[in-house]
């Protein structure tokens, strides 16, 4: 009953865990080249990795022998013995990344090391050597892999479209790439170069590599113990950001992911940005291998401290030295201080000596406090008895037509500068203003881009907006929904763009620089929703230009709201998913009242 699986099976089942999208085979061939010296890598993709992914190096190369078998599992010459696995200082070691691409691409293999005159060239296909003989090659190494999972159909089904794909395989790159300065990288995808990095120092790879706006952005970490050096970069509070982006943690030049080390880092940041918004950091660790382990998962992207609290300790006072030796750290208010530990009548403090926020007291003052803005004032009396006493209500009927029938009893009217309170005839609707203006300016965007009917206002000075490499190529594939929604964007070189106008409608009074770098950062992060690019657009356009909470509004505006919203084709969701409004039936009302606290 139980049978030895083929290679070619064993190999595909291990490709399952090390290749899991056309980045994971760029990550493994630019490690290989590093490992093997190479001091010039070429990265060249084509439609995102799906039909094309070549990498090549001048490194050290392979002779015939090593050639051939660098294609079996666990063939490797990172480790010879189990004491290697703690005294790991190359990117490779586990001998399982040829093996896997190969079982499930089609992969060309060109090198030569500096003692031979001719190259080795080997086809695989499958695990299957289709071809092995000797050709023209400098020395080096180039690795070529085409139609990835051409034999797992399955797997190549569950590929992203080419711009999420792409966005992970520049991601990669960005890792290797940031972690090896000296080294020069090329970096070309469909025949464009993105990047074209020359060997340099630290922070100019930093900045080519994240766009030339973070160079102001950027302060030094540097600090030295006994057991790690610590140093790299961190953004200032202002380049904050709510999602998980420019964060790179490196361990003897690895990338690796560590949620105990984040909270380290941003604990240096605290009272400095917002507590949904994460800092931006490259942050560089070096210590002894045999400190950590990194045989943890296949991609190698955990890691495992001996000493893992005072690695958090040593990174988050080196952090805290940074912010505050560039004067980003608040000065302390020491008269304020004092009134917290003498009593004052605005705070009390806990048995450990700490701060905590005043308790309420249930005084007739402050509940009168409480209440004020929600009792009706004399010109809001009358519309809020007719709602409450009118005996028109018919509390059994709730049928969908009279669920969203026109309100009878009185109009709507907004509570907290958020929520708009909308009776019908079986109750009220609670309606959240934000996500129904998103709604309604979703379905008009839309519109504008099936009827092209749009109307551009010329800004007075044209804006430059500058990304980077991998950002302007996702930019571009955004710029004609953008110039159809009434955006006038010109490229204007070297990953630049000019901004001359902006729709007519709804963003006249908006930053739009801001505008631009935050449909862009959406855009990219919400990718996976497989949605089409005019409805991702249109979708981050809404959520950037609606009405947000807090905003007043007048009557007439209430109303306009409320009827926009039902003359929607979709007026129940809004286009992230998210409900727009939430029914309260009378009979709703009267179970709560019912019940005995």
């Amino acid at each position: 009953m139980i049978e030895l699986l083929p290679d070619s099976i064993a190999n595909q089942i291990a490709a399952g865990e090390v290749i899991q999208r056309p980045a994971s085979i760029v990550k493994e061939l630019l490690e290989n080249a590093i490992d093997a010296d190479a001091q010039q890598i070429e990265l060249i993709v084509t439609h995102s990795g799906k039909s094309r992914i070549q990498v090549i190096d001048d490194g050290v190369g392979m002779d015939p022998q090593d050639a051939r078998l660098s294609f079996e599992r666990h063939a490797t010459s990172k480790i010879k013995s189990s004491a290697d696995l703690f005294d790991i200082r190359t990117m490779g070691f586990r001998g399982e990344a040829l093996a896997s691409i190969a079982a499930v691409a089609q992969v060309e293999l060109k090198t030569r090391t500096r003692e031979q005159e001719a190259a080795t060239h080997i086809v695989i296909e499958g695990s299957e050597v289709q071809k092995q003989g000797e050709c023209a090659f400098p020395a080096g190494t180039s690795i070529q892999v085409k139609n990835l999972f051409y034999n797992v159909p399955a797997r190549r089904k569950f590929l992203k479209s080419d711009p999420v794909e792409l966005k992970h395989i520049q991601e990669e790159f960005r890792r290797v790439a940031m972690a090896y300065p000296e080294v020069a990288f090329t970096f070309t995808h469909n025949e464009k170069t993105l990047f074209k990095l020359p060997a340099q120092s630290l922070k100019p790879r930093i900045v080519d590599l994240l766009g030339k706006n973070w160079a102001s952005f950027l302060l030094p970490v540097e600090e030295s113990t006994e057991m790690v050096s610590i140093k790299g970069y961190v953004g200032k509070p202002e380049k904050s950001r709510k999602r998980p982006e420019e964060q790179y943690f490196f361990v003897n030049r690895r990338f690796f992911k560590s949620g105990y080390l984040f909270h380290a880092l941003k604990s240096a940041y605290e009272g400095l940005i917002p507590k949904d918004h994460k800092p931006v950091y490259v942050i560089y660790l070096e210590m002894d291998p045999a400190q950590l382990d990194v045989n943890v998962h296949p991609t190698k992207q955990e890691v495992k401290f001996e000493n893992q609290r005072a690695i958090y300790n040593y990174l988050k006072v080196a952090v805290r030295h940074a912010l505050g030796k560039f004067q980003v750290m608040p000065s302390l208010d020491f008269e304020s201080e004092n009134r917290f530990f003498q009593g004052d009548s605005g705070s009390s403090t806990s048995s450990k000596g700490k701060a905590r926020p005043p308790q309420p007291s249930q005084s007739d003052e402050d509940w009168a406090q409480f209440l004020e803005g929600v009792r009706p004032q004399p010109d809001e009396e009358r519309a809020a008895g007719e709602f409450i006493l009118s005996s028109k209500v018919q509390p059994d009927s709730e049928s969908e037509g009279e669920l969203f029938a026109e309100p009878t009893i009185s109009a709507p009217y907004q509570i907290h500068r958020s929520y708009i309170i909308s009776p019908i005839r079986s109750g009220f609707l609670l309606i959240d203003q934000s996500l129904a203006h998103e709604r309604i300016l979703y379905e008009k965007y839309l519109k504008m881009l099936e009827e092209q009917d749009v109307q551009t206002q010329r800004e007075l000075y044209p804006t430059t907006v500058e990304f980077s490499a991998g950002d302007a190529q996702i930019f571009e594939q955004m710029l004609p929904t953008l110039t159809s929604l009434g955006f006038d964007i010109e490229p204007f070189g070297a990953n630049t763009f000019i901004l001359q106008g902006l729709p007519a409608m709804g963003l006249l009074d908006s930053d739009g620089e801001q505008i631009l770098l935050q449909l862009l950062d959406d855009y990219k992060n919400d990718q996976d929703n497989q949605l089409s690019i005019d409805q991702n657009v249109s979708t981050m356009l809404a959520r950037t230009s609606c009405i947000k909470k807090g905003k007043e509004l007048a009557a007439e505006e209430i109303e306009h709201l409320v009827s926009q919203l039902f003359a929607c084709e979709e007026p129940t969701y809004s286009p992230g998913g998210r409900p727009c409004f939430i029914t309260y039936t009378l009979k709703d009302l009267q179970k709560k009242f019912s019940k005995k606290q």
